[in-house]
């Protein structure tokens, strides 16, 4: 893969995060092959390669992939607004972690911890979710930046289901961490958008 192709799958998986995200909070209802992923994706510390820590394919991933292609193409009817302002946000909220060496350690045991609890229950268990919501909660969301996800009150006030959406934003985290190890940069999505755009229609035909 290319250096933009790569950074495209990382992009991608920002979205699916946020998509998922307001899927959750506005209806109740997840798609467990991309939430499985992305979930997963948090815990993939040293892959072979970038395709690797999304289970090897961007299938679980290509909603992601196609929302960032029509933001590339400004496409506004195809944009979902909320996940898209998710997708940013999380953009930001990793590039004011990245200035917190000392929260990134405690990221780094705290979902070294999960990876245990993974191994006896399975990457979907409410109990993962919970302890992945809970770092986020610890963590990240003690940031500047607050997140703010709108949707279904009745949804969004039980409580496996803020877990889901917690431990989502930490597998948003993760994959823009991801990005910017790629040399992924803000302003890239208006100077290279062409290039970057190029590189999403390879990788979704790929």
């Amino acid at each position: 893969m290319t250096n933009a192709e790569e950074q495209v799958v990382a992009l991608g998986a920002i979205f699916e995060a946020a998509i998922q995200v307001d899927k959750l909070a506005r209806t109740g209802q997840l798609s467990e092959g991309p939430v499985g992923c992305l979930l997963g994706s948090i815990l993939e510390r040293s892959p072979d390669d970038v395709m690797a820590i999304y289970g090897g394919s961007h299938h679980n991933i290509r909603q992601g992939i196609k929302a960032l292609q029509a933001m590339l193409q400004r496409d506004t009817a195809a944009l979902q607004r909320d996940a898209l302002r998710y997708s940013m946000n999380l953009m930001t909220l990793e590039r004011q972690l990245s200035k917190r060496d000392d929260m990134l350690s405690v990221l780094g045991q705290r979902i070294e911890q999960a990876g245990s609890q993974v191994e006896h229950f399975g990457i979907q268990h409410d109990n993962v979710a919970a302890s992945l919501g809970s770092i986020y909660q610890d963590t990240l969301s003690t940031l500047k930046l607050r997140i703010q996800v709108h949707g279904d009150m009745r949804y969004l006030q039980q409580p496996d289901t803020a877990n889901r959406i917690r431990a989502l934003l930490l597998a948003g985290i993760r994959s823009a961490r991801l990005w910017r190890q790629l040399d992924g940069h803000r302003w890239q999505l208006l100077i290279s958008r062409k290039k970057l755009l190029d590189a999403t229609g390879s990788v979704l035909n790929g």
